[in-house]
């Protein structure tokens, strides 16, 4: 594969000295023919900055590395997460794309959950409780905090806020407006072991006085009642899903009381949508494998050290946050299966924010900046809203800047040039849903996986979260001055820390 990829370089440089707009001039066609559809998720490719006969050579990857399998042994149930030697079924907690007994009785599993989610919801909704605090950090938050923010309606049954961080201010402000009596919890930890997350959870249970309003969502049954919460005020969760891919099982407990169950398995069937795309599209018609061999040919043709995404919906304004964890957390690995180093590069640095407002941040060095940066705009052809002046500004803006990038323009006054060459990939919702978000975020996933897969890499473990943290437990007690601990560096900042 290392051959394959480095022959993308010979079609790197052959297209140095073509332009964007030239390749677009001479090839018209490709806004079309680069552009696919399934249901109401659209994608177009043709401002990225490959012609046809490099996108051929891509799909020449693309075969020989039999992504088309790889789809089919993710969705099976096959073991694809080989360090931990487990299946990542997050396809399982949506739908039944698969028929291997594994992946069927994974899907009998989420059904369960989802029925007992249900009837929790229905007895919090027969109380007092108006607001829900969620806390968890990492998987266990971003997932659920992107629906929540992009699709919670004002006139919800429950208000649901979420605490994350350690900082003592996070827990306080979400606590500052609400009323312990009117007020239920969800501690949200795989192990039950993340000290953030106990530590905020400790917090909430204390603020609430009352921990018969106390939920958790756990892998590990014995911590959760050694924190006080019973059996039947917990819900589970499996090692065979990963926690940045575990929005859609009762981690999702948080989305379902925001959105009502029906809207939670409707956001669930979008995704599944997405995954039966994914698996049964041809190469050349498959969304997800055309978004993972642009991500490869931007990494490994063009040397694209960042990528941005670029929401033009102020719903979606938490997804860069959301992807930075899904890309970065399961692509960031420098070895392969095998152990050996990977020798070429893999995950750029995803970052981003939402149109309009980014275009007045940082737009200055995407247009004009001497590193050229590849981006996702994302849009939404329908508004939810009645002002359609807004609406049409705010789609203006988003091909504008999608065509100003990739086109440039020439000035007499260097100051006022536009190189242009900047290369995107325009995603375009018929309307935001939860259908329509969940194939968003299935698309990513799967893109994800399948790049994985071009590197030979692990997509669903994480073990250079771990160190840190080893580290910050090995410096509590030295914080408190009880034993000595760190370098000689960290020893003189914790001598600061303690005058």
């Amino acid at each position: 594969m290392r051959q394959l990829l480095d022959g993308l370089g010979a079609h790197a440089r052959r297209l140095s000295s073509t332009t964007l707009p030239a390749l677009i001039a001479a090839d018209p066609a490709r806004a079309h023919e680069f552009a696919l559809r399934s249901g109401p998720l659209y994608a177009n490719f043709a401002r990225q900055r490959y012609d046809r006969a490099a996108l051929d050579a891509l799909f020449a990857i693309a075969e020989r590395a039999e992504l088309g399998d790889a789809m089919q042994q993710l969705l099976g149930g096959d073991t694809v997460n080989h360090t931990e030697g487990r299946a990542a079924l997050h396809g399982a907690l949506r739908g039944t794309t698969a028929r291997s007994a594994f992946a069927l009785a994974a899907r009998a599993q989420a059904v369960s959950a989802q029925l007992r989610m249900r009837e929790l919801i229905d007895a919090l909704a027969a109380t007092r409780v108006t607001d829900i605090v969620s806390v968890g950090i990492g998987g266990s938050d971003l997932g659920p905090r992107l629906i929540v923010d992009a699709l919670a309606q004002p006139d919800a049954r429950f208000r649901v806020h979420f605490i994350s961080n350690v900082d003592g201010n996070a827990a306080r402000r979400v606590l500052a407006g609400l009323d312990p009596a009117r007020t239920a919890g969800i501690v949200i930890s795989k192990t039950f072991g993340t000290q953030e997350t106990l530590l905020n959870g400790g917090i909430l249970r204390d603020w609430l006085g009352d921990d018969t309003r106390l939920h958790a969502v756990s892998t590990n049954a014995q911590r959760v009642a050694e924190f006080g919460i019973p059996p039947e005020r917990t819900l589970p969760m499996w090692d065979w899903v990963g926690g940045r891919y575990s929005l859609w099982s009762a981690v999702g407990f948080p989305i379902a009381l925001a959105l009502g169950m029906e809207r939670f398995e409707a956001l669930l069937a979008g995704a599944a949508a997405l995954d039966a795309h994914a698996l049964e599209a041809p190469l050349r018609q498959n969304i997800a494998v055309w978004h993972a061999l642009t991500a490869v040919w931007n990494r490994n043709g063009l040397h694209a050290a960042t990528q941005a995404v670029l929401p033009y919906d102020d719903r979606l304004k938490l997804l860069p946050s959301y992807l930075q964890q899904l890309v970065m957390e399961s692509l960031g690995k420098r070895v392969r299966l095998d152990g050996s180093e990977v020798e070429l590069e893999t995950v750029p640095v995803w970052w981003g924010g939402a149109g309009t407002d980014t275009q007045h941040s940082f737009f200055q060095a995407l247009h004009q900046g001497t590193q050229i940066v590849p981006a996702d705009f994302i849009g939404v052809r329908q508004a939810d809203h009645p002002h359609a002046a807004n609406h049409a500004a705010l789609l203006a803006n988003l091909l504008a800047q999608t065509e100003a990038l990739a086109n440039g323009q020439d000035s007499d006054d260097p100051h006022r040039r536009y190189p242009g060459g900047r290369p995107s990939t325009l995603l375009l919702l018929d309307a935001l849903t939860p259908e329509t978000l969940g194939m968003l975020i299935a698309l990513y996933e799967h893109s994800v996986y399948l790049q994985s897969v071009l590197w030979g890499i692990n997509a669903f473990d994480q073990f250079g979260v771990e160190l840190g943290k080893q580290v910050a437990n090995r410096l509590l007690p030295a914080l408190r001055g009880e034993t000595e601990a760190g370098d000689p560096v960290t020893r003189a900042l914790l001598a600061e820390l303690r005058d």
